[in-house]
């Protein structure tokens, strides 16, 4: 079965950069606590959002997260997810 298309044409473009321009109203009484969200159940459909950085991290940190095999990244990932996790569970 071809999948269509998911690429945004110019005008689709356009509305996100106004979306990214507008502010965050964080007193929504309706908005989701943050620790809501982070903890949220993850469904099948559930992707987060993803950003592509460049983070340097010790060589042997490196080593002892691909030493476990593939999909290192995503490991590294929740591992940074259940310190912040914990951090908010201190306060």
């Amino acid at each position: 079965m071809k999948r269509e298309s998911t690429a945004l044409d110019e005008g689709g473009r356009a509305e996100l950069r106004k979306l990214e321009q507008r502010p965050i109203d964080l007193t929504d009484p309706d908005a989701p606590e943050i620790e809501q969200w982070m903890v949220r159940e993850r469904s099948e459909f559930y992707r987060p959002l993803k950003q592509q950085i460049t983070l340097r991290l010790d060589k042997d940190i490196i080593a002892w997260f691909k030493a476990r095999g593939n999909k290192y990244q995503t490991r590294i990932n929740d591992a940074l997810r259940g310190y912040i996790r914990a951090q908010m569970n201190r306060d």
